[in-house]
């Protein structure tokens, strides 16, 4: 997805929160219940947590913006509720006393064949890859602003769902993920440090081969870094 909901490497939100003393992972006993809630309606659904993080996309902006955590999960099963037509909106906004917001259009998918689980890894460890430029229309688990940037290839991870496809329950397409390692620099500019690297898990259809750089490009660059 491209939207607010994606706020991964964006600015403007302040500090990160590390938590108050005594903490709780609930701060009212509403949110134990929703908790509670969204694993039940997940399982009795047929839905899973692609689906339900791809109902949290579909949240209107705005209303994102302003819910807590907690109440993003909650518009989410409401999404997912409606969606199956085990209520409809109209009984959900009869309930709560107001009218909500209508979400987004689920995304539609095709439906994708499952890859067989011993198929071999597409990269190895050491490889330069480049996180492909992707704008899809449903959900993703490649953040912007990781897309069109070059890493390189740390670890395979095994293989997993692809997240892209079961959340619009087009398949359960099982793929290699791997430990992609960025610079910095490469993903926020010259003003990051230069030291800093950033590991980020990717599925393998996120990725694509990078070319080497060229021997020249190599020893100009050692010669601005000296070590």
């Amino acid at each position: 997805m491209n939207g607010i909901h994606d706020m991964g490497g964006m600015d403007g939100f302040g500090e990160i929160d590390r938590g108050e003393a005594g903490y709780t992972p609930f701060h009212s006993d509403w949110e134990a219940r929703v908790f509670a809630l969204t694993n039940s309606v997940i399982a009795r659904a047929g839905s899973n947590a692609d689906e339900f993080r791809h109902a949290i996309e579909r949240i209107h902006p705005a209303r994102y913006l302003a819910a807590s955590y907690y109440a993003r999960w909650l518009d989410a099963v409401e999404t997912i509720l409606a969606d199956r037509g085990i209520v409809t909106r109209a009984e959900i906004d009869a309930r709560t006393g107001h009218p909500g917001v209508a979400p987004a259009a689920a995304a539609r998918v095709e439906s994708r064949r499952h890859r067989a689980k011993d198929e071999r890894a597409k990269f190895r460890t050491g490889d330069r890859v480049r996180a492909r430029n992707i704008n899809p229309a449903g959900h993703t688990r490649s953040p912007r602003y990781v897309r069109g940037k070059i890493g390189v290839i740390r670890r395979d991870r095994g293989i997993y769902v692809f997240p892209d496809t079961n959340a619009h329950h087009a398949g359960e397409v099982h793929q290699h993920v791997y430990s992609v390692e960025f610079r910095a620099r490469e993903l926020f500019g010259e003003t990051a440090n230069a030291h800093d690297r950033v590991l980020i898990d990717l599925w393998e259809d996120y990725l694509e081969q990078a070319a080497n750089p060229p021997p020249s490009a190599i020893k100009s660059k050692r010669k601005r870094n000296p070590r």
